[in-house]
């Protein structure tokens, strides 16, 4: 009896995460915007970071948890916000995971061939510009690989 492989779908590698990197800062700098960018692999493991000068500290923790959360919950931050508002759906979701999540605009997940390769997270600027930094950055990559939309 055979059975069938998933078929196998390329890792994000540290040439992805520095090119959404790159992108990140590159639309951040445009706004005016000082902003620390996170990225993670599928396990939640640090592939690249940047952090301008001229964030604030808080903002390379909230980059990371940005991208943790889109990561666990394979969506972007901007659609959880609602979520976790009392009475929301994921109101007491926080203290049921071993890692404080952060539902601000600003993560968002990143796929190849429909799968969860990994997460980018933007912190520092406010939350629909950050959104829109990591949005940038996730297009900038689309756009190396045309074979994976």
């Amino acid at each position: 009896m055979t059975t069938a492989t998933a078929p196998t779908v390329a890792p994000l590698t540290t040439q992805n995460a520095e090119t959404l990197v790159e992108a990140a800062r590159v639309s951040a700098e445009a706004a005016g915007v000082a902003v620390a960018i996170s990225v993670l692999d599928a396990g939640g493991h640090p592939l690249a970071f940047r952090r301008d000068d001229r964030a604030v500290l808080i903002a390379g923790e909230t980059s990371t948890r940005k991208a943790y959360t889109a990561l666990q919950l394979n969506t972007p931050t901007a659609d959880l916000v609602d979520a976790v508002q009392p009475g929301g759906l994921f109101h007491t979701l926080p203290t049921a995971l071993d890692r404080p999540l952060l539902f601000i605009a600003g993560g968002i997940p990143v796929h190849r061939d429909g799968r969860l390769i990994g997460a980018i997270g933007i912190g520092g600027g406010a939350p629909d510009q950050d959104h829109g930094f990591a949005t940038a950055a996730l297009e900038a990559l689309q756009a190396l690989e045309p074979a994976s939309r």
